[in-house]
C-alpha cells in the first residue's frame, strides 16, 4: 500500500511521477504481450503505447491518493485469440515488468558508491537519502508494491488470472464473478479489510530487497 498524502511536496512529486511510470509500463506490458500473441484488441484500443494518458484511470488515481491503493485501466484482451496459456502470459507480463524495473533500480543502487545515494553526518552515520537515492528508492519501492500486490490471487488482480489459467475450472468461476456488476466493489472491500496484512506482506518483501542492496 502507498501513503502519498503524508509526504513532503518534493517526495510527493517524485512518487507521483514514479507511479505514473510504473503503472504505464505495467499496462503496456499486458498490451504488448497480447499484441505479440496475435490479439489485435489492445492495439485497437490504443493500448500498445507508453503514453500514460492511455493507461491511467482518473478514479483509480484519486483512490490511490486517498485510500493508499488504486488501479489503471484494464487492458482489453480476447481470451479466444491468445488462448489459455496466452492469458497466463498476458497476466504475468504486468508484474514481471515491475520486477524488472525494481531489479534495474536495485542493480543501479548496488553498483553506485554509497555516497551517491546517502548523506552522512560528521561521524559517518547515514542521515538521509540524497535526491538520486530517493528517486531510485521510490521507483524500486513502488514497483515492488505493484508486482507483489498484483500477484495476490484475488479476482480482478493479475494473480487470479494466472491461477485461473493454470486451473481452468477456477478460471471460469473467476471470470463469471468478475462479470458481475458488484464484483469491483466487493473486491475493493476485501482489499480494504485486508489492508493491514497486505501491507505487512509488501513491507516484508521491500525490507528483504533493501537488505540485499545495503
Amino acid at each position: 500500500m502507498l501513503d502519498l498524502l503524508s509526504r513532503d511536496p518534493t517526495a510527493f512529486v517524485i512518487t507521483a511521477l514514479a507511479l505514473i511510470l510504473s503503472l504505464t509500463v505495467h499496462e503496456f506490458a499486458h498490451a504488448l504481450t497480447a499484441d505479440r500473441l496475435g490479439d489485435p484488441t489492445p492495439r485497437a484500443f490504443g493500448r500498445v503505447t507508453l503514453n500514460p494518458a492511455k493507461h491511467l484511470d482518473p478514479f483509480g488515481a484519486l483512490l490511490l491518493l486517498f485510500a493508499g491503493f488504486g488501479f489503471a485501466k484494464p487492458v482489453p484482451v480476447s481470451g479466444s485469440r491468445v488462448g489459455r496459456w496466452g492469458m497466463v502470459g498476458v497476466a504475468a507480463a504486468g508484474p514481471l515488468s515491475n520486477v524488472l524495473i525494481a531489479a534495474l533500480c536495485a542493480l543501479i543502487m548496488k553498483l553506485l558508491p554509497i555516497e551517491a545515494l546517502l548523506a552522512f553526518d560528521g561521524a559517518g552515520n547515514p542521515l538521509a537519502l540524497k535526491t538520486l537515492g530517493t528517486v531510485l528508492f521510490t521507483v524500486l519501492s513502488i514497483n515492488i508494491v505493484l508486482a507483489v500486490f498484483n500477484l495476490i490471487p484475488i479476482p480482478l488482480l493479475d494473480g487470479s488470472r494466472i491461477v485461473g489459467g493454470l486451473v481452468p475450472s477456477l478460471g471460469r468461476s473467476l471470470a463469471q464473478f468478475e462479470a458481475q456488476p458488484f464484483s469491483f466493489l466487493l473486491v475493493m472491500g476485501v482489499i480494504l479489510l485486508g489492508r493491514e496484512p497486505i501491507g505487512r506482506l509488501l513491507g516484508s518483501v521491500q525490507e528483504w530487497v533493501l537488505r540485499l542492496i545495503f
